[in-house]
């Protein structure tokens, strides 16, 4: 995910502080993964160095100033690119499961092991977000619905290795 691209498209709502972009932020985007304070201001500050924020005022406070940051023309124009462009897919090509179990194999482990306790895990994993998904709102039943789906193409995946062990060991042995 972009940050920046997520910061700015948030200001386009209306100028916000640093502190408001964040918990906007974390509102929307952040469940799992909140933005640190120090992430948003060091955004913040290569936004405004390229144009893309300008400051729109600065609040006194009892600590540090607070800057208020609007959006400029080039930063909706950059938002506005950023959401035409469709994101590259990724294939998965260099996987860390599948360097694990290659390397299992050729290490003389058992790889079975590696798949089983993966295939345990991502079920895990399914029950935690499908009980998210039930108490969630519907922006959040759709993100569980996202990693739901790529858990599943997972496990479809570990099936098949588990299905073509012996040929997989054959094939990196040989």
């Amino acid at each position: 995910m972009s940050i920046g691209h997520t910061l700015l498209g948030l200001l386009e709502s209306g100028p916000r502080h640093g502190y408001d972009l964040k918990r906007a932020f974390d509102e929307k985007f952040g469940h799992d993964r909140p933005l640190h304070y120090g992430q948003v201001y060091s955004t913040m500050s290569r936004l405004l160095k390229h144009g893309l924020v300008e400051v729109d005022g600065i609040e006194a406070g009892g600590g540090p100033e607070r800057k208020r940051y609007a959006i400029t023309d080039a930063g909706i124009t950059d938002v506005e690119q950023w959401l035409a462009t469709p994101e590259k897919p990724e294939p998965y090509l260099q996987s860390t499961l599948y360097t694990k179990v290659v390397l299992a194999l050729l290490t003389h482990r058992d790889a079975a092991d590696i798949l089983d306790t993966q295939h345990a895990e991502h079920l895990r994993s399914m029950r935690i977000l499908t009980d998210r998904k039930r108490s969630g709102d519907f922006a959040d039943q759709l993100i569980c619905d996202h990693a739901l789906f790529h858990l599943e193409a997972d496990l479809r995946w570990l099936e098949l290795a588990a299905a073509r062990l012996d040929k997989l060991k054959a094939a990196v042995i040989a």
